[in-house]
């Protein structure tokens, strides 16, 4: 149980460090959140190894490539379905069986590895399942905080999440690049399975989360009216479609190994890689402004085009320092936009659509990351590299810029006055009130 008063929040505006209040407060919370931190840290080892393992067996860059292709459909279905299961069953045993197939699929892995002649098809078999089981348990996953977290502190849980994250991406690969390299794929398969372990007996210790009586059975119907719910909240489709935009015009990642040798600095490829997340990683660790933060569609919208020309000066520099700073700040504004994004989500959309709603938002930031890759690669055989990121980063800072001009409601959202979120924050006091 959780306690809704919106009074801790207003007494914690004076800092800029991480507001715990959703750790102290909720002992769910706390699990959840080190178990997903224990699982990034392992899904990290196998992100890296499974391509690593991919090229050592075809040294086809093409062979590599294709992990993402067969990563695409299982995401895009299971990612709807699996918001209208979410709603429809309790999301803690989602959550449960979902990890445990992860672990199992690392087990496979793990498997294969050791094998005098390891097979390629199993790689490929599990990515495509991996990515069905991750769209499955997102939805669930993220439409399980605002149940265990207060209403006033949603925002603060939101930076803490981010927080988890960019720890894994920023730590994550680093360690995977050393256990691979110097103990083998064996042994970081073995790790990733361990992890899941760990994880595994965090989700077992959080309580029951059954569905809501009002939800919806899983159907195509349900998904729908899901559909149908976030078409009617035009500030909910702007924070999709300006994510959308900006993950697709702006999104670099595929061309950095190229931006790094036109600048003459191979060397500094992994930290241009890292200095995404680590940007996102700064703002995590100085989240506490957001609480003083109320337009929350103003500030996704704001950080948004900051993404986006941030990612334009990148391309626009011949420094490589200068392209290292570009990049941190774009991650940076990318998080600001993220931490926001969530605070929406999760303070307006009803229980019983919240899942649904959480798969649509699945496939606004992992579909436009995927597309933006091939836009990037594109673009960059077209109009040379440093012309791709630049004109790509501009691109995506007039797309949001049009956006905020076509659904004034994103820009005119206020968490203090919304009807949504009033009536989300009365249904759960009215609850909190009654012991349930």
């Amino acid at each position: 149980m959780t306690d809704d008063s919106p009074a801790p929040a207003a007494s914690r505006r004076g800092t800029l460090l991480p507001d715990l209040a959703p750790w102290r407060a909720s002992a769910d919370f706390r699990r959840l959140w080190l178990a997903g931190l224990v699982s990034n840290f392992g899904s990290f080892l196998t992100f890296v190894a499974l391509p690593v393992q991919v090229k050592q067996l075809t040294g086809s860059a093409a062979a590599v490539g294709a992990l993402g292709a067969v990563e695409l459909l299982p995401l895009v279905v299971c990612g709807l379905y699996g918001g209208a299961l979410a709603d429809a069953f309790d999301k803690r045993r989602l959550i449960l069986w979902t990890e445990a197939g992860q672990g199992l699929l690392s087990a496979v892995l793990l498997a294969d590895a050791l094998l005098p002649r390891p097979a390629l098809w199993p790689l490929y078999l599990v990515a495509a399942v991996s990515s069905a089981l991750g769209a499955v348990q997102r939805p669930a996953l993220d439409s399980l905080w605002p149940r265990i977290v207060a209403h006033a502190d949603l925002p603060a849980a939101a930076s803490l999440n981010s927080l988890r994250w960019t720890v894994g991406g920023v730590a994550g690969p680093a360690l995977a690049g050393v256990v691979v390299a110097w103990a083998g794929l064996g042994w970081a398969y073995a790790a990733d399975v361990l992890t899941f372990a760990v994880s595994l007996a965090y989700i077992r210790r959080i309580a029951p989360s059954p569905a809501s009586h009002e939800a919806s059975r899983p159907s195509l119907r349900s998904i729908a009216e899901g559909a149908r719910y976030a078409w009617s909240r035009k500030e909910l489709l702007g924070t999709y479609a300006v994510d959308l935009a900006a993950m697709f015009l702006a999104m670099p990642l595929a061309v950095l190994p190229f931006l790094a040798d036109g600048l003459d600095a191979a060397w500094s490829l992994g930290l241009m890689y890292a200095s995404i997340p680590a940007g996102a990683l700064l703002v995590s660790l100085t989240s506490g402004w957001t609480a003083r933060i109320h337009r929350h569609g103003r500030m996704v919208a704001v950080a948004a085009a900051g993404w986006g020309l941030a990612v334009a000066a990148a391309g626009a520099s011949g420094n490589v320092w200068l392209v290292l700073l570009f990049l941190m700040l774009g991650g940076g504004c990318d998080m600001v936009s993220g931490i926001f994004r969530s605070a929406m989500w999760n303070q307006t959309i009803p229980d019983e659509l919240r899942g649904r709603l959480a798969g649509i938002e699945l496939l606004s930031f992992s579909v436009g990351p995927t597309l933006g890759q091939v836009r990037a690669g594109s673009t960059a055989a077209w109009l040379g590299v440093r012309a791709s990121v630049g004109a790509g980063g501009l691109l995506c800072a007039g797309a949001v810029g049009l956006l905020a001009l076509c659904l004034p409601q994103l820009i005119g959202y206020d968490a203090r006055t919304s009807v949504h979120a009033v009536r989300l924050r009365e249904r759960r006091e009215a609850a909190a009130r009654a012991g349930t």
